[in-house]
């Protein structure tokens, strides 16, 4: 006979206690993208779709330095652009995204990122991942980043059965404190690169391995499971 679904309380109770794990865990989570103002960061986003932190953080020195403000970008020579992105991927399209970005900013919010949800997901290139981890990162404003590791890891915790990142924002958001929630992004992103992985999960090596219900999917032997532990560096 199967077990009936835990009550909310439960539910909660026991996603707070794995985020406290998690902050054990990974004291020194943070995002993996360099940056040193809101612009930098909302274009190293906007560039580490499909791709990694690390490939990310390879370019973003001279992109940065040729390109300082939002007027530089949206007066930006196309395939000068293009050559210093290119090893990112998908760099015409990023290319386009990025001057479109420049444009916007100058055009409405006079050269400057603005610290509204509601006003970043309309610029180029910009979701609603892209904008909580500039809120999260730059600006102090808790959001929640669901990206790959933050949704697969939010289902087999038991947090959400959803596949559609806004869904799982909202279910996921409603288990913590508003407060916690950009730290969270971070210890989920962070878990699911070194351990958690998409294939084969790292369960015998688990730091949280007795308060997750999807224990067992990946191998359970110790020994077999540390040799699937990342370690990084990933930015």
């Amino acid at each position: 006979m199967s077990q009936p679904p835990p009550s909310r309380t439960a539910q909660v109770r026991r996603a707070r206690r794995i985020n406290r794990e998690l902050a054990g865990l990974y004291p020194d989570a943070h995002c993996e993208l360099d940056f040193t103002s809101p612009l930098e960061l909302l274009v190293a986003t906007i560039l580490s779709a499909q791709t990694t932190d690390r490939g990310v953080n390879k370019v973003t020195p001279i992109l940065f330095a040729k390109y300082r403000t939002a007027a530089d970008y949206a007066a930006a020579d196309r395939g000068e652009m293009e050559q210093i992105i290119q090893p990112t991927g998908f760099f015409r399209a990023k290319t386009t995204s990025l001057i479109g970005l420049g444009q916007a900013l100058c055009d409405r919010y006079g050269g400057e990122v603005p610290r509204r949800l509601k006003d970043l997901v309309t610029l180029p290139g910009v979701g609603r991942k892209t904008a909580n981890v500039v809120l999260g990162n730059a600006f102090g404003v808790p959001g929640i980043t669901v990206d790959t590791h933050f949704a697969r890891l939010s289902r087999r915790f038991g947090w959400t059965v959803s596949d559609d990142p806004e869904k799982i924002e909202t279910q996921v958001g409603s288990l913590f404190p508003k407060s916690e929630w950009t730290m969270l992004s971070h210890r989920l992103i962070w878990h699911g690169r070194r351990v958690c992985h998409s294939r084969r999960p790292a369960c015998g090596a688990c730091g949280i391995a007795a308060l997750c219900p999807s224990f067992g999917i990946g191998p359970t032997d110790e020994a077999t499971a540390r040799k699937l532990v990342k370690t990084g560096p990933f930015s």
